[in-house]
């Protein structure tokens, strides 16, 4: 667990809201605010490559996303699978390692199959690490690590936060040290719980399609003139 307020920033997640809003504002269907976003995703990958960011994690679907018109549930998963057969060879390029977190069993055939073939190509590449959370639920993440430790047998004096976060889906990652969310929206919605506990969040009004690398600059520089003390005084070393 980290204990120095002064550690660089490694890792950013992304909560990614505000797809149909922007299509809505616009009097477009919501498929082309979810368009829109895949581009800003783009944009957002390549910036936090360039800036030599460590870990990238981006919220792209959740267990309760299956709520929705399935309509465009289908429309995300199309797009999921293009954005995976388009964007390969560039994940390649910029020696990014692709990795998912939640429960793709779940998940349709196609993008199933465009998702793993992509996580295989890219295993050797090692300047970013970047994951994607599809069909993912932090409550359901901890309550499979508890299972898994169950499992295997430890007494329940084996099971401390260290050892639990090895079950994660998350496992041998450093913990985000900044969450962002766009649209407004000032909640975490089953997102990381168990990896969050101390990461610091940064809320825009900005909806996704329009958050551009100049946002990210201005959540980075915000990150920056905080004090991570991690539940220590100024005071402590």
């Amino acid at each position: 667990m980290p204990t120095d307020a002064s550690l660089p920033l490694r890792h950013i997640a992304v909560i990614m809201d505000g797809n149909g809003r922007w299509a809505e504002k616009r009097g477009l269907p919501r498929s082309e605010g979810h368009r829109a976003g895949a581009e800003a995703v783009r944009g957002l990958i390549a910036e936090c490559r360039k800036l030599g960011l460590e870990y990238l994690t981006l919220y792209a679907f959740s267990r309760e996303n299956w709520g929705r018109p399935m309509e465009e549930v289908r429309l995300l998963f199309d797009l999921l699978a293009r954005f995976l057969g388009s964007e390969l060879a560039e994940l390649q390029r910029q020696d990014i390692r692709l990795q998912a977190l939640g429960d793709l069993g779940g998940l349709p055939f196609a993008s199933r199959t465009a998702l793993t073939h992509s996580i295989a190509k890219t295993k050797n590449n090692a300047s970013m690490v970047l994951n994607l959370a599809l069909n993912y639920s932090g409550r359901h993440e901890i309550a499979s690590a508890c299972r898994r430790l169950m499992a295997e047998g430890l007494s329940p004096e084996e099971v401390t936060p260290e050892k639990l976060s090895e079950y994660l889906f998350t496992a041998g990652q450093p913990d985000p040290d900044l969450v962002i969310r766009t649209s407004g929206e000032q909640r975490i919605s089953n997102f990381l719980l168990f990896q969050c506990a101390y990461s610091e969040f940064y809320f825009t009004d900005t909806l996704w399609p329009d958050f551009t690398p100049e946002e990210l600059h201005l959540a980075m520089a915000d990150y920056t003139g905080r004090s991570r003390r991690f539940g220590k005084t100024g005071d402590c070393s």
